[in-house]
């Protein structure tokens, strides 16, 4: 890697030039080994890692649960540094091979859901929560909801990559997507001014969208430093929505799903019934080995 870098005419695929992410990324879709997706209990089933798009899904379906649906899920880790996301069971499901997806075994045949914006759409309507019934509002939701499918990108694969997870420092690549992550937590920041929530005064899947992507960015929960970096300070009405939505339980137990690092006791790696947040997190686990 060089300043002076000119692209070939012809590109060809350099396996070990991927910084973090060389094992997992390559240029061709489809199946790299068959392995069988596991079903449990429950009509919906969850196949998913809490990196922020996981975590939109999992706060959703907890949101769901604590407003008395009937929306009992079993959620089963994918383990993306692994290769998972490639079993042939997994690419059945999502043919994208990305994280989160679902099937929905309370229909027939079951249905499979992927994309989490396309997931949270579904669960909104199937259930009738936390989408709007007025026109205008829930087009406002759903403005918002693509909103973030079309700008979280540029914050995560765009500044999160190049700030933190690139394998050089490259100042015009950081120069370039910091200036655009500013501009979106701009835009955040002027519309929270003057609206409770994305959508107005209900909260809804739109903040369930944005929330684990521009709120932990604020809240200095990725990206190393970032928050200092990106004068997080600045952006108090972002501020003031995300420690809203943090104190909500739902979005609390949601954000333990399918969680692999941080403090054990906020990790539940697969979740099958609402106790195994109390009995089942890593900690606990840990506990149980050790006796």
């Amino acid at each position: 890697m060089s300043d002076d870098y000119a692209p070939p005419r012809v590109w060809t695929w350099d396996k070990d030039n991927g910084g973090q992410f060389a094992s997992i990324n390559r240029p061709v879709a489809g199946p790299t080994h068959d392995k069988d997706l596991p079903v449990g209990k429950h009509p919906l089933q969850l196949y998913s890692l809490a990196t922020p798009n996981g975590q939109k899904v999992t706060i959703m379906l907890e949101e769901l649960l604590e407003a008395g649906c009937d929306a009992e899920y079993d959620a089963w880790l994918i383990r993306i540094g692994d290769g998972d996301q490639f079993g042939s069971g997994f690419v059945a499901v999502n043919p994208n091979s990305k994280i989160p997806a679902l099937m929905d075994h309370s229909v027939t045949p079951p249905r499979r859901v992927f994309e989490s914006g396309s997931i949270l759409l579904y669960l909104a309507e199937k259930f009738g929560a936390f989408l709007p019934r007025d026109p205008a509002a829930r087009t406002e939701a759903l403005n918002w909801l693509f909103w973030q499918m079309g700008s979280a990108p540029f914050l995560g694969g765009g500044f999160g990559h190049f700030y933190a997870y690139a394998p050089v420092k490259i100042e015009y690549a950081i120069d370039r997507y910091t200036m655009e992550a500013k501009r979106q937590l701009d835009v955040l920041n002027r519309h929270l001014a003057d609206h409770r929530f994305m959508a107005g005064e209900d909260y809804s899947i739109a903040d369930m969208a944005i929330w684990p992507w521009y709120g932990q960015v604020i809240a200095g929960k990725v990206y190393g430093d970032a928050a200092t970096f990106l004068d997080a300070g600045i952006y108090g009405h972002v501020r003031r929505w995300y420690d809203e939505i943090a104190a909500r339980p739902a979005v609390r137990r949601g954000i333990m799903v399918n969680k692999t690092s941080g403090e054990p006791a906020e990790q539940l790696w697969e979740r099958h019934d609402a106790s195994d947040f109390m009995t089942r997190t890593q900690d606990k686990i840990g506990e149980k080995a050790e006796g």
